[in-house]
């Protein structure tokens, strides 16, 4: 007896299978993620990075609608209305949730309003100080020699000198006032960005496509913003974070002493200065401010530290 040869899928009007469909064309790849994409998703599952985030996203919404959502105006004095208590004190009301300070303006809306000043100054701070400290350690690690040892000893001779004190005698010699603590605190916090800079600056300076953009006849200038700087990014990004973070403790302690940011701007560190001699009988008037810095600090250094993280190579938990 002869056997017949059996009717393949599509004469006998089956539908294919997928071992017929592969034998025909190759099985599809995977679409591959974008580093965006993927840090995006590594950020999402990082704690401290969405809590840090989440913080600092309101703060800012809270800055950028002040105007809209600020119940009085900060700058409004009424005597007879000084330090009401805040609401969960036994004399408090819902007129100022937050209280009154010594000259009656409402303390929840200077407390809106200072976030504006707090969030400029530590944003200009680190702007003004991450384009001198990049432009020096990306020319220093790139070109070395010479350059290098010239960036080596202006970034020594920064780290001599103390911040606090030098902030402290500018302010003073000069005058307090938001653009003098802005410019000074920007010329004074960039040796971070510029070691990190020269480091990882030096680290890639030979790699290949370095090479590549040289044999192309890419400008040095090209070279350093268009191949070196984007491969940088994201340390620049993570340290950025930290000088806005130290820059908002050092405008706040500047204004503390009485050579920041002058009366009547709601900063926060005048704020608790202005407060300091009612801290026994209403310590509520140096409490919020404090924790409203805190707050903000600690929010600006959890998003740095989760940058970090969710950027490395590696994913690091």
């Amino acid at each position: 007896m002869t056997l017949q040869p059996s009717a393949s899928p599509i004469a006998a009007g089956l539908p294919e299978t997928p071992t017929a469909l592969s034998a025909d064309r190759p099985a599809a790849l995977p679409a591959a993620r974008s580093p965006t994409a993927l840090a995006l998703r590594r950020g999402l599952r990082h704690g401290g990075f969405v809590i840090g985030a989440g913080i600092l996203g309101t703060i800012l919404l809270c800055a950028l609608a002040g105007p809209l959502i600020a119940p009085h105006d900060p700058y409004a004095q009424d005597v007879s209305r000084r330090l009401i208590p805040p609401i969960w004190q036994a004399k408090g009301n819902w007129d100022h949730v937050l209280g009154t300070d010594k000259l009656g303006r409402d303390y929840l809306s200077r407390l809106i309003y200072g976030s504006q000043i707090s969030l400029l100054i530590g944003i200009a701070a680190a702007a003004i100080s991450g384009a001198i400290g990049t432009t020096l350690g990306i020319c220093a690690g790139y070109f070395g020699g010479r350059v290098d040892a010239v960036v080596s000893y202006v970034v020594t001779t920064r780290l001599a000198m103390p911040v606090v004190l030098v902030a402290l005698a500018m302010a003073s010699l000069v005058g307090g006032s938001l653009k003098v603590v802005v410019l000074v605190l920007g010329f004074l916090l960039w040796d971070r960005f510029a070691v990190v800079t020269r480091a990882a600056t030096r680290q890639i300076r030979d790699q290949d496509f370095i090479a590549a953009a040289r044999a192309t006849g890419f400008s040095p200038a090209r070279i350093l913003f268009q191949e070196v700087l984007p491969n940088i990014l994201n340390a620049l990004i993570v340290v950025a974070t930290l000088e806005m973070a130290h820059a908002i403790l050092l405008e706040a302690a500047l204004s503390f002493l009485g050579l920041g940011v002058q009366p009547p701007l709601p900063s926060w560190g005048l704020m608790i200065a202005e407060g300091k001699p009612y801290m026994f009988f209403q310590p509520w008037v140096i409490t919020i401010p404090g924790i409203a810095l805190l707050v903000l600090v600690l929010a600006i250094n959890l998003l740095g530290d989760g940058i970090r993280d969710v950027t490395a190579p590696e994913g690091r938990r």
